[in-house]
């Protein structure tokens, strides 16, 4: 199982779920980020952070402590 973190530009993945004690689950939850959605990463900045996904049908960007709490 890894993080959002490790996906390369381009692939998409299954979200299996989120880290327990994160403090962004809740938020992550309410931007669409459940189990069982379909993420693609779009882009990522030359330093990891932030990374542009995918989901739903509409682009997020997301810090690399939020992406790291998101298991695939």
């Amino acid at each position: 199982m890894n993080n959002l973190t490790k996906i390369k530009t381009g692939e998409k993945v299954t979200v299996i779920g989120l880290e327990k004690d994160s403090s962004v689950k809740k938020r992550l939850l309410e931007m669409g980020i459940t189990p069982g959605v379909t993420l693609e990463v779009t882009g990522k900045a030359p330093l990891g952070d932030p990374i542009e996904v995918l989901v739903r049908g509409y682009k997020l960007t997301l810090r690399k402590d939020e992406a790291h709490a998101i298991l695939v």
